[in-house]
């Protein structure tokens, strides 16, 4: 795997293809490898770059001096932008589809399509009124940073593993796949504190301008669901009403 050097960050990546920049931002807990069947099928029209974010894979970890902003992951990403031609599409899913939203208002010269699959916007949730969603979100939130900042990574692997895919998860887990996950929850510690402590896109994802479609699916879970007042006008958690394509999809 490719390793890109800059003075912040030591960075390991996937690049495949020839074309205009795309770049996939994968979701916690899991890492670039996840795009390797989406890599393959975009490689012969694209350039496509699936980096690792902090901590996965032999990208640096967060040094944990400071809460974690969306803008930290942001700079991570910030060189394959700079070393990209042309206008850039991001693709992201949950948590990483929440830094592609932050590198779009960041960045609107270069990134002008998104393509988010699950966004995580538990920040969102509790100025939508959404109280229970935002609860929920947060009860996982506080058990990651209670047994995590303990060490006890066993334990929350079996709540994460239960909570998104569903009671019964963590028990059918071959062992091998389980030391794979209980290695790679350690990030989630510090995006936890980017996700609610940034609060950027609260007003900022009204000025989003890239052309946007977001993916849910019908058992999505509630705090990353669409809105039940969504109204087919391409608003999101009625913050933006400038993003043209919304889908809903089944997995």
């Amino acid at each position: 795997m490719p390793i890109l050097t800059t003075p912040a960050w030591i960075i390991d990546y996937l690049e495949a293809g020839h074309g205009p920049t795309v770049i996939l931002l994968h979701s916690s807990v899991s890492g670039n490898r996840q795009w390797r069947a989406l890599i393959s099928m975009l490689s012969d029209r694209y350039r496509v770059v699936a980096p690792n974010l902090v901590g996965y894979g032999q990208t640096s970890p967060w040094p944990g001096d400071r809460a974690q902003t969306l803008a930290d992951q942001g700079d991570l990403i910030r060189p394959f932008l700079d070393r990209s031609e042309g206008d850039v599409a991001l693709v992201g899913h949950s948590f990483g589809a929440t830094v592609a939203m932050r590198l779009a208002l960041d960045h609107p010269d270069r990134v002008t399509r998104l393509v988010l699959l699950e966004p995580n916007l538990v920040h969102m949730l509790r100025h939508e009124g959404r109280h229970g969603a935002f609860m929920e979100a947060h009860g996982l939130r506080d058990f990651v940073k209670e047994h995590g900042g303990r060490g006890d990574w066993e334990r929350v692997a079996v709540r994460f593993a239960d909570y998104w895919d569903g009671e019964g998860t963590w028990a059918a887990m071959p062992s091998e796949r389980r030391a794979t996950f209980v290695a790679a929850l350690s990030p989630n510690y510090h995006e936890w504190d980017a996700v609610l402590g940034d609060e950027s896109l609260i007003e900022g994802t009204a000025r989003i301008t890239a052309l946007t479609m977001v993916v849910w699916a019908r058992n999505t879970k509630r705090p990353m669901a669409k809105p039940s007042r969504y109204s087919g006008n391409g608003l999101l958690l009625g913050v933006s009403r400038n993003w043209p394509m919304v889908a809903t999809c089944s997995r």
